[in-house]
């Protein structure tokens, strides 16, 4: 597996006030598996399929980026 890096990080909070820089498609991954909370619509399933594409050089890292940042969104989790 490729690992990949975003131009900007991203730092999302999750539970407890406990936030996770997440630095490219292959940590957003993980927090998905690991961290994310019940509330997984459309864009959390994009987010993760974006994420995939982007390791085998399918998608860009920052098509992949843009859907995580959505999908953290739609789970109304805090990022800074």
């Amino acid at each position: 597996m490729r690992h990949i890096k975003w131009s900007n990080p991203i730092e999302v909070g999750f539970a407890q006030d406990r936030f996770q820089v997440v630095t490219g498609p292959s940590e957003a991954l993980s927090c998905m598996a690991n961290l994310w909370p019940d509330r997984r619509g459309p864009l959390y399933v994009a987010a993760r399929s974006l994420c995939r594409a982007a390791i085998d050089g399918r998608k860009s890292a920052e098509e992949a980026r843009e859907m995580f940042i959505s999908a953290t969104r739609e789970a109304r989790l805090k990022m800074h």
